[in-house]
């Protein structure tokens, strides 16, 4: 509201200084109930401060002489002063754009002069996406006419404007300094080039070089991680060569059938040991539990979790999965609701 007092104040001073205003844009009011899909829902419509101070404002019967009111019109009800469902701000989390359940706060607001005399049309733009408002607009019948100067608080009158570059010092603030900074700083400021230099050599070489055996604990160079390999091994000349009786060493045919059948035995106790693991995570981890249906369509629902302070902040809860609607509209959300069960 001090907004809206603040907007008012400074558009009759510039009406009463002989110019012409338009306000435009996002004023978070939906006027009047023709202009909210759920006002007759809604306690003390009429009563919202920000809607007393719109009828103050505007003009009660758009273009109409002798209804003037307030010295500015609503440029779109002035057009089209019955129009239904004409919203410009949907719910994105409910997804109510989808079926136009919404409202209108987003105006183009002229004196009555200027909409009278040069407005052409108003309009609004609600199959442009990109955000949960819409575009609106208006269409004038007018020429440009170069002021003979800038208002006072035209955007080129600030700093951030003004096409000059700014100095980093105009972000820094100065602060306070000890005595015992301030004395050591104006020392170093006092002191010439040359002695300048000298403390700088002084520093150098008080420095402690590193010896040579810690040069060879500093940076390792990439060729001592690997390691050099002979692929081509060359045997021992003393190394003796077993004989081939000792090498070859021929199975009989009751050995070979024993063999196979104690391979095929630990097979087939390593496969049920895997099954018997692969159903135990089965049986613990079960994956999430199937969506319930939804009264009204018989649809599976979606899960939201409970936001607003409470007892039940964090608590999951299932709902109609459909986008939010008028209750008359058999294809918008229907009223089921159901707690999820703690897991």
């Amino acid at each position: 509201m001090r907004f809206y007092r603040l907007l008012q104040i400074r558009a009759e001073a510039l009406l009463a200084a002989g110019s012409h205003v338009i306000i435009l844009g996002d004023l978070n009011t939906a006027h009047r109930p023709i202009d909210h899909w759920d006002a007759v829902n809604l306690e003390c419509f009429e009563e919202d401060p920000g809607r007393k101070w719109m009828d103050h404002l505007l003009s009660n019967l758009g273009c109409q002489a002798g209804s003037h009111t307030g010295p500015f019109i609503d440029s779109y009800r002035c057009f089209h002063p019955n129009q239904k469902g004409a919203f410009t701000c949907w719910s994105t989390v409910s997804g109510a754009r989808h079926l136009n359940y919404g409202s209108r706060l987003d105006y183009v607001l002229g004196d009555r002069t200027l909409v009278m005399d040069t407005f052409q049309t108003s309009f609004l733009l609600p199959e442009v996406m990109g955000s949960d408002h819409c575009p609106v607009g208006a269409v004038l019948s007018v020429s440009s006419v170069p002021a003979k100067q800038c208002p006072p608080l035209c955007t080129r009158f600030l700093p951030e404007f003004a096409g000059t570059q700014l100095k980093i010092l105009r972000f820094l603030v100065r602060l306070k300094q000890d005595p015992v900074f301030r004395q050591s700083a104006l020392q170093l400021s006092n002191q010439t080039p040359v002695q300048m230099r000298q403390n700088k050599a002084r520093v150098r070489s008080t420095r402690s070089r590193p010896s040579q055996a810690g040069s060879s604990r500093g940076q390792k160079n990439l060729m001592s991680y690997f390691q050099p390999s002979s692929s081509r091994p060359q045997a021992s000349p003393n190394l003796e060569l077993p004989s081939l009786d000792t090498l070859v060493t021929p199975k009989t045919s009751e050995e070979d059938v024993m063999a196979n059948v104690e391979g095929q035995a630990k097979a087939s106790e390593a496969k049920d040991e895997k099954e018997v693991r692969t159903s135990f995570w089965k049986s613990l981890l079960r994956g999430p539990l199937p969506m319930p249906l939804c009264g009204g369509h018989r649809e599976p629902c979606v899960m939201r979790t409970v936001k607003k302070p409470g007892p039940n902040l964090g608590r999951h809860f299932y709902m109609c999965a459909r986008p939010q609607g008028p209750p008359t509209d058999p294809s918008s959300r229907c009223s089921f609701f159901l707690w999820s069960r703690p897991s």
